[in-house]
Formats: C-alpha cells, sequence, structure tokens
C-alpha cells in the first residue's frame, strides 16, 4: 500500500470509531467509485457476486493467517456489535443447557454483558473488581465447575476503566469466551485456548457496523428451533455469513487492515512491540508527573489500548481539552460514565500521535502543576 495524504488529519484518539491506517484509508478512496476490474463501488455490488465473495474468503483467510486460527473453528462476519453478542452468546450456550454461565466482571462492559445473560439462564460471577472501582484484573481464579459450567465469560480490554488482561484467564476445560471488541489483533494469542471470540469492529478492525464470531465448531448449537434465526450461530456458520446481507463495505475495510498489518506491519508480534512502545510514552508521563495525572488502573493491569487518567486538579480538565486540540490532539475526554481523560492508542495510531500528547502532557503538567 502506498500512502498519499492531501488534507490535514488531526491525531484522533477516540476510542471507538477509531483511527484508521492512512494506507487503507487512501485505497478506500482509491477504490470508491469502482473497484479495480469491476466498474462498479463495493457499495454497490451484490454480496453474492463474485468480487465480494472473493473478497469475504479473502478476508477470511487474512484473520486465520494472522490468528492462526485452527481449522476446527468457524468465522463469522456479523452484525449488532457487542451489545447483539451480549444476548446471542447466552441464547446459544446457556439456554436449555441446565448449566450456569460464569462472568468476570472487571468494568462496564463485563457487567453489560452479565445483565443480558441472566434472561437466558442461570448466572453466577466469578469475579468482581467493583470494591477497588475497576481497576485491576485479577490475579487468580477459582476453577469452575467444568460439569455444570456452560461457559466463561470476560472482556479482555474494558475500553471505559483501561483495565486489560496481558493474557487469558485459566478456566480449565470450561469453553472461555471472550469478548476482545477494544484489543482485537492487537497482539498474537493462542485461540485454541477459548471456546470463541467476538469483536466488534470499529476500535481495531475498521468501520461500525460488522461483528466478527470466532466460534469452535462443537459451540455451534444443534436442534435449536427455539431461537429466532438470525440469534443462531450455526444459521451463520452453514450460510458462509450470508444468511442475510452481510455488511459488506465494512468486511472489505477488514480485509485491507487485514493486509496492511501483514504488509506493512508485519504481523501481530511486530504490532504488540508498537502497541507495548506506544503505551509505554504516555504511562511513563503518568508515573513521572508526581501525582499530577493520576492513572486509573493498577500497574499490572493497564491496557495497552486505552490509557485512562484524571487530574488531582480537575478543574483545569477543560483547559486540558482546549489546549490539546489546539495541538491537533483530539477525542481525549473520558467515557461519561467515568469522566477523566481517556486516550484510545489503537494499533492504527502512529507512534508520532502519542508521542505528540506525551510531549504535551509533559508540558501542560510543568504549565499548571
Amino acid at each position: 500500500m502506498t500512502t498519499k495524504v492531501s488534507v490535514e488529519r488531526v491525531y484522533n484518539f477516540s476510542a471507538g470509531p477509531a483511527v484508521l491506517p492512512v494506507p487503507v484509508l487512501q485505497q478506500i478512496s482509491d477504490e470508491m467509485l469502482a473497484l479495480p476490474g469491476v466498474g462498479s463501488s463495493i457499495l454497490e455490488i451484490s454480496h453474492r457476486g463474485k468480487k465480494f465473495i472473493e473478497i469475504l474468503e479473502s478476508t477470511r483467510q487474512r484473520l486465520k493467517s494472522l490468528l492462526n486460527i485452527p481449522d476446527n473453528y468457524h468465522i463469522l462476519f456479523l452484525q449488532g456489535g457487542s451489545r447483539l453478542q451480549f444476548s446471542m452468546v447466552p441464547m446459544n450456550l446457556l439456554r436449555q443447557s441446565g448449566k450456569t454461565a460464569s462472568y468476570i466482571l472487571t468494568g462496564s462492559w463485563g457487567k453489560l454483558a452479565m445483565a443480558e445473560a441472566v434472561r437466558e439462564g442461570s448466572v453466577k460471577t466469578l469475579w468482581d473488581g467493583k470494591d477497588s472501582n475497576y481497576d485491576r484484573v485479577p490475579a487468580s481464579l477459582a476453577a469452575p465447575d467444568a460439569a455444570s459450567t456452560a461457559y466463561v465469560h470476560y472482556t479482555s480490554n474494558e475500553t471505559i476503566q483501561g483495565v486489560q488482561f496481558p493474557g487469558e484467564p485459566n478456566v480449565g476445560s470450561v469453553p472461555l469466551v471472550c469478548d476482545a471488541s477494544s484489543e482485537f489483533m492487537y497482539k498474537p494469542i493462542d485461540v485454541s485456548k477459548y471456546g470463541m471470540i467476538y469483536a466488534c469492529a470499529q476500535k481495531n478492525a475498521g468501520a461500525a457496523g460488522l461483528t466478527v464470531v470466532i466460534i469452535r465448531d462443537d459451540l455451534l448449537p444443534t436442534n435449536r428451533d427455539d431461537l429466532p434465526g438470525y440469534l443462531n450461530y450455526r444459521n451463520h456458520a452453514e450460510n458462509d455469513s450470508c444468511y442475510n446481507t452481510p455488511p459488506t463495505f465494512a468486511i472489505y475495510v477488514l480485509d485491507l487492515i487485514c493486509k496492511w498489518l501483514q504488509d506493512d506491519i508485519g504481523g501481530l508480534s511486530a504490532m504488540h512491540e508498537v502497541n507495548r512502545g506506544k503505551a509505554k510514552l504516555l504511562y511513563d508521563v503518568i508515573d513521572a508527573s508526581n501525582g499530577f495525572y493520576k492513572g486509573h488502573a493498577q500497574t499490572d493491569s493497564r491496557s495497552l489500548m486505552n490509557v485512562t487518567f484524571k487530574f488531582a486538579n480537575d478543574q483545569i480538565e477543560a483547559d486540558f481539552f482546549k489546549k490539546a486540540a489546539q495541538h491537533d490532539l483530539t477525542d481525549l475526554k473520558g467515557h461519561r460514565s467515568v469522566g477523566g481523560i481517556r486516550a484510545s492508542i489503537y494499533n492504527a495510531m502512529p507512534v508520532e500521535g502519542v508521542s505528540a500528547l506525551a510531549e504535551f502532557m509533559k508540558d501542560f503538567a510543568a504549565k499548571n502543576a
């Protein structure tokens, strides 16, 4: 991919929809009127036509290669975001199972997922970080009973609190279900340790409107006439993600992002090292500020994707946002439920953008401490 920028761009730290790689945006721009050899835009072609089927298969194969997904998993391209998955997971894996689903709660999105699961069956909390205001992940977990547990669900990266698991929790032989929406493809993972992974695309994987589901074959429901057609994972698997018209544009963008990760970045191990370096730039400033900046997450639970912090004196917060915007550093406000500052530094955020924010933070602290 080549990079051509003809407009001024800010450094966009939005939590999602979030920054996209400039080479990907450039290719989308170049191909928007007509895909090469097709004569029509990706927005205009049939989801059952040859060209889109090629894009769909390319996206699937690139994901399989990047994440080293075993053959006994299906990759599904759905809609509805994580909110729909909060319901689909227990509908397919818990309803009528006679078992209990266990949830690990490390922040806002995990709590919302559990709230939907209770509609479908027996649910219990395996671990809850409420007592420490969701500033960490569990150091260890009590092993769930495999015979009576349908699955264990966790949110690998909580965007609001800025708390992230460094690795997957050990749940033994119980199927592990992960909401990976805000860290998808930020580093290599061992997919074989999971029963299912799902992620909405608008954080690390492209445009809003697409949800990627990676599900082990044995978890696809059988003989489930009680489920509405769209809400049954098996229907999507058997129809190659074309049970209904899939989000064609968002799948096309994901394919380009996977290609960027492969060709421009050099794979997920390389991406992880870049992400570690970017996060360190900001956490070093926070740690060296003598309390001027107060990070939310405990050190061993800090997110590489969402750096969250507040001021010792929150009266200067508005001035921080104003002056940051003057330096083309935008979308830094924390989630409305917690306030403060949140710098989302997903895969596509360039190192230059994070460096610019770090330098601004140093200068702001020097002038306001």
